[in-house]
């Protein structure tokens, strides 16, 4: 695997339960890339999501991310494997009873951040990198559906990840915000972390171009137009 390539699939059938979803999958994502994952629901793209951080296994073909080698991946190595990645859903999974901060510092905690002061450098780093900072202690039902989603992409973004997975991250969100977010997706995958991007919003991509790979008809396409 070339020493830039985060997300390396070959050969690799995608199963759920028994049910094959995507046969002979081949990717490659190099660090600081972005790209689009497109296609219509039950396709595979949420199965496609799961191989690469750990929720389901692969039998067949060869799979590396972020240096996890997928096919000796054992059930211990899955949280380790999920410090590398950074995830954002479209419906934010935010502690709605705690404020910016405690949601933040309980995602630290959990991966075994214990310093006081390291955890609150962290923090105000992350927020700093989202335009938030100023928001530490406001709850989450005090913020825009826009500044909420910031809030998930800085919790994203706390352990350094390699790649961020974002899932629908603008389904939730009117057309100039959603813009907002994927240009600080963008600005992310320049930095050096590189991005996957599930998304139905044709417009987004029309507006804001990138590689795209697509599920359909039980395969990944790479490199697709809209």
């Amino acid at each position: 695997m070339a020493q830039n390539t985060v997300i390396k699939l070959k050969n690799v059938d995608i199963y759920q339960q028994k049910h094959l979803v995507l046969s002979n999958v081949n990717l490659d994502i190099e660090q600081g890339e972005f790209l689009y994952l497109i296609g219509q629901s039950g396709t595979g793209k949420s199965s496609l999501l799961k191989i690469i951080y750990g929720d389901l296994y692969i039998s067949s073909g060869e799979g590396v991310v972020a240096g996890f080698d997928l096919k000796k991946l054992h059930e211990n190595d899955v949280p380790y494997l999920r410090r590398k990645l950074g995830i954002v859903f479209q419906d934010f999974h935010l502690l709605n009873d705690r404020t910016v901060e405690k949601n933040l510092e309980f995602a630290l905690r959990a991966t075994g951040w214990k310093e006081k002061s390291l955890i609150e450098n962290r923090m105000l780093d992350v927020l700093e990198k989202v335009g938030l900072r100023s928001k530490l202690k406001k709850m989450p039902h005090e913020l825009s559906g826009g500044e909420q989603q910031r809030v998930v992409i800085a919790r994203a973004l706390l352990n350094n990840p390699e790649i961020i997975l974002a899932d629908e991250p603008t389904g939730n969100l009117d057309p100039s915000t959603s813009e907002e977010i994927v240009l600080l997706l963008k600005d992310i995958a320049s930095a050096g972390t590189a991005v996957l991007m599930a998304t139905h919003d044709y417009q987004i991509i029309k507006n804001m171009p990138a590689r795209i790979i697509k599920t359909a008809d039980g395969v990944l396409y790479d490199n697709v137009s809209i």
